[in-house]
């Protein structure tokens, strides 16, 4: 008896709360048709006083053209008709007729007023110096027309007659008859004079009450409510009106009508109902689980704790295991930090073995200035005691460009063995090649090498960085040396080409390369194990530095020996900012 109880009360709350949300959804979806059929009203009415505001602008136009003028005289009225006809054919107009005070008419397009004017209230409201406006049916056609007449003035101001312009009512409703709403005009006396559902015309209002009634027929089912704001008509009045529509009104006052909207409201009613079975099929969906939870909660209860006892044997497990991989991590975290700290350590050797094979040829070359420097200082000293002060300002002047050679060979060698990685950046790279050859220059002296090398007059700037681009060009120049050991003839050669991207290809005369995959693996050599010569990283590390700025090593073999090509991608002023 409970459980019927607590049923019959959740399906009475999951109805009314539908019906909350069925009226609340009704009420919201009423209001956003609302907007729209006001939209729809307000373009159909702009549309139909536009069109008409062309016929009041041709009557205000034509009213003073001098063609209308003097048409007393007979033999100006043909020309003033055939005006009239041509005017009445460009705009579409039913009718354009010119008429005196006495309502004669004294031309007209198609004469379809006949020859007197008179009893138009639109001419009867020219004739007091005001533009007139009339609607109505035009007898003996029956067509429905708007007119407008606008008064001529003669000289002294006085009316001299009315120009009088008829537009067809339904040529200006074929233009929206279409629409999907239903749109309609009422006039002053509440008769639907425009529309376009051509079964509403004529029919006309009830005093004081909404709706309308036909005129020669008893009057359909109808009904009026509102809905909050909202006016809803329930309707009979045939298949191609809605049994339910949303009635809005717009007062037109230029053209003297009412302008109405009838919006179907069957897709907000249907709106509402989804909206009301969905919030009825979820209460219900939870109420059925919430039905079976409750069912099953006894049996859960005894499972859970079974459960429980397994999620903690578990979690002690999982526990464990966590912390064995964060161990792990941090296991691996530090190897990495050693990695990199072993790899900049390698860099650096790399940098000290080029160092140290360069050594005796630096010594030469530091040797070199500082024996010069002592010649030129004793020369100096002698020219200064036979008061030969010109002769001693030369050797002053040698001694200074000795010392800047040496300041500059020092200054390249600090630069090299620095252990630091400088940001990548603008880097002229004939600069950096020059540094190279600088620095490898003594070692290629001793050993005998040629170098061929003709850097550009302009600066080549690259995108690197300057200190590690200088040690792969020294330990490419290096390699080359040490592969031509025993050749006869020994020559270097170095070419920097420009394009899309930077090439820089060092060829020596060596015997080539014998294993070229394998030429960047690390530890790799073809010297002798254990040797001084070096441990097989110089090309492992330079492959890793090019790639570090985004740019490509390869090593190949020519008909005369080895060539390695680097390439760099060059400096753009926008990549950078």
């Amino acid at each position: 008896m409970h459980r019927v109880l607590v049923i019959s009360g959740f399906l009475l709350a999951v109805g009314l709360l539908s019906a909350a949300v069925w009226s609340y959804g009704y009420r919201q979806a009423l209001t956003q048709l609302g907007q729209k059929a006001d939209a729809d009203l307000e373009l159909a009415s702009d549309r139909l006083s536009s069109q008409l505001q062309v016929y009041l602008e041709l009557a205000v136009l034509m009213a003073e053209h001098p063609d209308l003028r003097g048409l007393d005289d007979p033999a100006r009225r043909g020309a003033a008709a055939a005006l009239l006809l041509e005017v009445a054919d460009k705009t579409a107009a039913m009718d354009v007729i010119f008429a005196d005070p006495q309502g004669r008419v004294l031309a007209a397009a198609q004469g379809v007023l006949g020859p007197d004017a008179t009893g138009n209230a639109a001419f009867e409201r020219a004739m007091q110096g005001a533009l007139g406006s009339e609607h109505g049916i035009l007898e003996p056609f029956g067509l429905r027309t708007y007119t407008y007449a606008a008064p001529a003035f003669d000289a002294d101001g006085q009316v001299s007659g009315a120009l009088i312009v008829i537009a067809s009512v339904e040529d200006v409703e074929q233009t929206w008859r279409g629409s999907t709403e239903a749109v309609f005009f009422t006039d002053r006396q509440g008769r639907v004079f425009i529309s376009n559902r051509s079964e509403l015309l004529f029919w006309t209002r009830p005093e004081g009450e909404p709706g309308l009634i036909p005129p020669d027929a008893e009057p359909p089912a109808f009904a009026a409510s509102w809905v909050g704001p909202h006016e809803i008509w329930r309707l009979g009045w045939g298949p191609y009106l809605p049994e339910r529509a949303l009635h809005l009104v717009r007062d037109l006052p230029v053209i003297g009508m009412t302008g109405e909207v009838l919006m179907d409201v069957a897709p907000a009613r249907r709106l509402a109902s989804l909206q009301a079975a969905a919030v009825a099929a979820i209460c219900l969906a939870f109420g059925a689980m919430l039905f079976l939870a409750t069912e099953r909660r006894r049996a859960l209860a005894n499972a859970n704790a079974v459960l429980e006892s397994r999620v903690a044997q578990r979690t002690r497990a999982l526990t464990a295991v966590n912390a064995a991989l964060r161990r792990e991590v941090a296991e691996r975290q530090e190897a990495e930090a050693a990695l990199k700290r072993a790899q900049a350590d390698l860099v650096q050797a790399g940098k000290l073995s080029a160092l140290g094979q360069m050594s005796a040829g630096i010594s030469h070359e530091l040797n070199q200035p500082l024996m010069a420097i002592r010649q030129f200082a004793d020369n100096g000293a002698a020219f200064l005691q036979r008061g030969k002060a010109d002769k001693a300002g030369e050797n002053l002047g040698r001694i200074s460009q000795m010392a800047a050679r040496m300041a500059r060979i020092i200054k390249n060698l600090r630069a090299f063995a620095r252990n630091e990685s400088e940001p990548m950046g603008k880097v002229d790279l004939v600069q950096v090649l020059n540094t190279a050859v600088e620095l490898s220059e003594a070692r290629l002296h001793a050993d005998g090498v040629t170098l061929d090398w003709r850097p550009p007059e302009d600066p080549v700037h690259a995108w690197g960085g300057e200190v590690r681009l200088v040690q792969v060009f020294v330990n490419l120049i290096n390699n080359a040396a040490d592969a031509m050991t025993g050749q006869g003839e020994k020559r270097i050669s170095i070419v920097l080409r420009t394009g899309p991207r930077l090439a820089v290809s060092v060829r020596d005369t060596g015997p080539g390369i014998k294993d070229p995959e394998k030429i960047f693996e690390p530890f790799y050599t073809t010297k002798a194990v254990g040797s001084s010569e070096g441990m097989g990283l110089g090309l492992s590390i330079s492959y890793g530095m090019v790639q570090s700025f985004g740019g490509d090593i390869r090593g190949a073999n020519t008909p005369e020996g080895a060539e390695f090509t680097v390439d760099l991608d060059p400096w753009r002023e926008e990549e950078a900012a």
